[in-house]
């Protein structure tokens, strides 16, 4: 165990509790500090003084950070509690039951609400005092019934830009999708009266059973069956909150019975590629999640998605995806390895999957374009690119599997990347 030696306090020791207090907020936020941390914070301002705000910024966050992905959540409380006091007025104001407040006219960027939630963690909100009118003033009546309720409003926001309670929420309502695929006819067939085949096997071995003599001709149709689901999961750093909600998704879907999949199988992949089909299998989804993040070891690192792909070609294809099965891809397609391999390995797994469907977060981006080299290699190869930033994306994904002509937004973007 580290042993600290004494630690000088300055005599109006206001700074040292404010960075005691920000340390707080951003435990609250979700960032693992310890009590180590944050005397390791203030012994590092008091060495690399208070003269420069970019120098105090990175001091802290040199103390205080120490996972890539908490750099955001981080950036955000700092901005909030120390560089703009009128954004912190903002968030106080949305979160009281008013309906006067300092109003914005833009959605919160990624992890601020998560911010501002850690900073107001026990401050007291109060009701708004209703202001008392004259009876001869005229009563204004709203019509709320054309305004969004809380739940359908939780649908469409993004992944990135909830709250705790709110991803706690969206965690429960991601609990009761259902992702249902229609069944499709195999080769096999099974018996029919009204079968459009002659079933000649059947019909002969009536005829030996009477000397030869065919009584009856038996027919068949088509059996029908299901297909699996495999998903190749992206848990890179720049996916790890968007992973985190699809796999809670994929949890349900592949512990929800009577939903139409044969079964179920999950991968992950950042620098490497996990299977965590077992993990998934939990009944308990915290236990589950829990299991897949221990079986990844490569979870918010970084992207290699050429290579990742190349070894489920190698490894899996076969065993899982011999009888045609559906694959969901989730993933930025921001790769720094060869787009040539990269486009090699997509049509692969394009050619052996029945249909293959890429949810991609940042299409919740209304400008955006394939401009990115993994993008541009990786979307001739999809049947279907669609947005999975939101529940409502999610939802829609139903539709996206089980008609065949859907392919999402593919063709825009393939004619803005046949123009470009």
């Amino acid at each position: 165990m580290t042993d600290y030696a004494p630690l000088e306090l300055p005599d109006d020791p206001k700074l040292t509790h404010n960075i005691t207090h920000f340390a707080r907020a951003l435990r609250a936020a979700g960032l693992p500090i310890g009590p180590g941390r944050v005397i390791d914070a203030v012994r590092a301002v008091a060495a690399a003084g208070f003269t420069s705000r970019e120098d105090y910024f990175y001091t802290l966050r040199a103390c205080l950070v120490t996972r890539p992905e908490h750099l955001t959540v981080f950036a955000q409380v700092f901005r909030l509690y120390w560089r703009d006091p009128r954004y912190m007025e903002h968030m106080m104001a949305m979160m009281l039951p008013a309906i006067r407040g300092v109003q914005e006219d833009r959605s919160a960027q990624a992890a601020e609400k998560r911010a501002a939630e850690a900073l107001l963690d026990g401050v007291a909100r109060d009701a708004p005092e209703i202001e008392e009118h004259d009876s001869d003033e005229v009563q204004i009546d709203i019509d709320a019934s054309a305004t969004m309720s809380g739940e359908e409003r939780l649908r469409k926001l993004d992944f990135e830009q909830m709250s705790n309670a709110e991803v706690a929420q969206a965690k429960r309502m991601l609990a009761r999708l259902t992702l249902p695929v229609k069944p499709f006819a195999s080769r096999r067939g099974v018996a029919s009266p009204q079968g459009a085949r002659l079933d000649m096997r059947r019909s002969m071995r009536g005829a030996l059973r009477h000397g030869g003599e065919m009584r009856r001709i038996h027919r068949k149709k088509p059996r029908e069956r299901w297909p699996n689901l495999v998903v190749l999961c992206d848990i890179s750093g720049s996916m790890s909150q968007y992973s985190r909600m699809v796999l809670h998704f994929l949890h349900a879907v592949a512990n929800q019975r009577g939903a139409g999949w044969a079964r179920v199988h999950a991968f992950t992949f950042g620098t490497q590629l996990t299977n965590i089909t077992r993990q998934l299998a939990t009944r308990d989804v915290d236990a589950a999640l829990a299991a897949a993040g221990k079986q990844a070891q490569d979870w918010e690192g970084g992207t290699r998605i050429g290579a990742s792909l190349h070894a489920f070609n190698r490894d899996w294809s076969r065993r899982v995806m011999g009888q045609g099965a559906v694959v969901l891809l989730i993933t930025d397609g921001l790769d720094r390895d060869a787009p040539e391999a990269l486009s090699h390995e997509m049509e692969r797994l394009h050619l052996s999957s029945r249909r293959l469907i890429w949810l991609n977060p940042l299409l919740r981006w209304e400008g955006f374009a394939p401009k990115a080299q993994g993008i541009r290699a990786m979307l001739p190869h999809v049947d279907a690119f669609r947005a999975g930033h939101s529940i409502a994306t999610l939802e829609d994904l139903a539709e996206a599997i089980s008609r065949r002509d859907d392919d999402g937004e593919k063709a825009r973007l393939m004619a803005a990347l046949q123009e470009g």
